[in-house]
């Protein structure tokens, strides 16, 4: 089994990540930073605050269950806002998470939930925006195994990745998603882009499941691509429990299609 977990950033490297995307193969693939068009919409919007300009598909999550069309989907979104076309017309579009299940596993258990705040239905508004998690426990029927795979996007907080209240109370909320999804005894795998540096109290509350990071206790120092200007390189992480068989672990820097690195776990 393939699991692949990526900040998608709203698919700005589009054409890098469609290109790359069939041929990692991912049996379960976890994106955050996905956008989904509850409207008709052109191709591409722009998202513009009065700190930044981003170009976004409009339909990211649409986009990627055209690439992968067998893979089982589910979205969570966290809020929806507007996004301008060409012209400047403001157009309604929903962000959150998104998961793709190949379909030869079975989804025997499924749960989003928000991990801060609640469904922001009337724009972006300011830091922090809401954030969701996603669980899923999966069966393989041709080996009889079972795992339960989550992942989450982390708060954003314009002070930096240091500990926070909100952050602790965030790794309490995904820890208790994960412990509903699953049943007891399953082997389990969280992942996403946790807005964190290593070392961080939501490590050792996540801890508690027996969840070790892959990317800091394998060596890798780095989560983010060239297209990344800023120092403090680590924001993703992959975590697993002893009884998880990792035949491969990777974080690659290129193809660059996002200004994330994606995290690759293969099972054995």
């Amino acid at each position: 089994m393939r699991i692949v977990s990526l900040n998608a950033w709203g698919g700005q490297c589009w054409e890098a990540l469609a290109d790359w995307l069939p041929a990692a193969a991912p049996d379960v693939l976890l994106l955050q930073e996905v956008t989904r068009a509850p409207v008709p919409s052109p191709d591409w919007l722009t998202y513009r605050d009065p700190y930044r300009q981003l170009d976004q598909r409009a339909d990211l999550f649409g986009d990627i269950c055209r690439l992968l069309p067998r893979h089982q989907p589910a979205f969570a979104a966290a809020a929806r806002g507007t996004l301008q076309d060409a012209a400047g017309t403001e157009i309604p579009s929903e962000h959150g998470l998104g998961t793709w299940i190949a379909p030869h596993l079975a989804v025997t258990a499924s749960l989003s939930r928000f991990v801060h705040g609640a469904f922001r239905a009337d724009g972006w508004g300011e830091e922090p925006v809401p954030r969701t998690a996603q669980g899923f426990r999966l069966a393989d029927p041709a080996t009889g195994r079972a795992l339960a795979v989550a992942h989450m996007h982390g708060l954003r907080d314009p002070s930096g990745k240091g500990d926070t209240s909100a952050r602790r109370a965030q790794a309490e909320a995904l820890l208790a998603l994960v412990r509903d999804v699953a049943a007891p005894g399953d082997p389990l795998v969280v992942a996403g882009d946790f807005n964190l540096l290593p070392g961080a109290e939501t490590f050792a509350i996540l801890a508690r499941a027996g969840l070790k990071d892959l990317v800091t206790s394998r060596g890798h120092k780095d989560t983010r691509t060239a297209l990344y200007p800023k120092p403090g390189r680590f924001a993703d992480y992959c975590l697993v429990t002893p009884d998880i068989p990792v035949a491969a672990f990777t974080v690659p820097a290129e193809p660059v299609v996002s200004d994330h690195r994606p995290l690759i776990l293969d099972l054995a």
